[in-house]
């Protein structure tokens, strides 16, 4: 086992995991602290609601997904919101792309928002034009520890989040602990990669394709930048976690973030990037890549297919480090949601399987036409 390898692996694997979680909690802080009324606002015109279904797809992570199949559960949105939210999320990926590759995740979810936008009007005014009949009662309710619409959430600055900082619960202090020191190892570089050998393979923050961006002197959007902006957002969630009431802090980031997704994200990034990185060392994988590309974009379709976020990190770390095409990654992009439309599998098969075909056509015709004429 090469040691140094494994070291620089761990480094990037904890550093991923510290600015994703960042990111969500402040997500999650946003949502709560917005009572979640910006899902709320539903307009009557098709167009709008794939409009709105594709912006909720962007957020990051399991939220806007959620909120999008909750929405068209109630017959608030079109399919054609529905599958538009389903192109332009990548469910828990997201976080970890722009964690990984800042500059190539703008041009991503903006070619992902497009995408989603015109299969959203083909889907409502040319596939389906009739409303979906296989939809649940208007009663229905899903994730209640996201969406927090059936409830009156406290705010994050009220008396009773002062006192509680004066006795902290242990939740509360291993999660300021937790961001203080990551704010430390930020800011000294203690989980920057240190050997030049996995210098083309473990940088993250737009390290992506390397060689392309040598010239590139005055770009603030180079690794010290980066690690000064994430620095300063992790400054602001600390500032959070430490006024947010009690009910917040337990039942919104310590169950939800920490306990659901800490652990896994971790897992999946450093297994993923374990793996990637020795197969690149010690297999030739781009060259049976390049000889497969047809095969290799088909698996990104079946692999987009599994409704969990984790797997997909393959085509994300292939592509940072150079091995993958842009496009495969695309592929995989529109066709996988995470974990956003488990509720709608569980409520209506049917309605599942309509948009989940839909993005896997979209897919396999980009996937190929780019196979072809690039």
């Amino acid at each position: 086992m090469n040691w140094h390898l494994f070291i620089d692996v761990l480094r990037n694997s904890i550093l991923i995991t510290g600015l994703v979680l960042i990111m969500m909690l402040m997500i999650e802080y946003f949502n709560i602290h917005s009572h979640g009324k910006w899902f709320k606002r539903i307009q009557d015109s098709k167009i709008k609601q794939i409009f709105l279904g594709s912006l909720l797809g962007l957020v990051p992570g399991c939220i806007g997904g959620f909120a999008t199949v909750s929405l068209y559960t109630h017959r608030l949105l079109s399919i054609g919101a529905l599958v538009a939210m389903m192109i332009s999320s990548s469910g828990d990926e997201a976080f970890v792309i722009m964690a990984m590759m800042p500059k190539e995740a703008v041009v991503l979810f903006a070619i992902l928002f497009a995408i989603s936008i015109i299969t959203g009007l083909v889907t409502d005014y040319i596939i389906f034009r009739k409303p979906q009949e296989d939809l649940c009662p208007d009663d229905f309710e899903i994730h209640d520890t996201d969406t927090h619409s059936h409830e009156r959430i406290p705010s994050l600055m009220r008396k009773e989040s002062y006192r509680a900082m004066l006795k902290p619960s242990k939740e509360r202090i291993a999660i300021l602990v937790g961001i203080a020191c990551f704010i430390a190892a930020v800011i000294m570089g203690i989980l920057a990669c240190g050997h030049e050998h996995t210098a083309d393979c473990c940088h993250v923050h737009g390290h992506v394709h390397s060689h392309h961006h040598s010239d590139a002197t005055l770009n603030i959007l180079n690794e010290k930048s980066i690690n000064i902006m994430f620095a300063i957002i992790s400054i602001i969630t600390l500032f959070f976690t430490a006024v947010a009431n009690e009910h917040f802090i337990k039942e919104h980031i310590w169950k939800h973030v920490i306990k659901r997704h800490m652990v896994s994200i971790f897992l999946w990034t450093f297994g993923t990037l374990l793996i990637c990185n020795i197969g690149m060392q010690y297999l030739d994988v781009a060259h049976w890549i390049n000889n497969n590309m047809a095969f290799v974009i088909l698996l990104a379709v079946l692999v987009g297919i599994i409704p969990e976020s984790g797997p997909h990190l393959v085509f994300v770390t292939l592509f940072a480090q150079g091995v993958l095409p842009f496009y495969v990654l695309l592929v995989n992009s529109i066709v996988q949601d995470g974990h956003s439309a488990l509720p709608l599998l569980a409520e209506s098969k049917m309605s599942f399987a309509k948009a989940k075909l839909i993005n896997i056509a979209v897919g396999l015709l980009i996937g190929y036409t780019c196979l072809i004429l690039l």
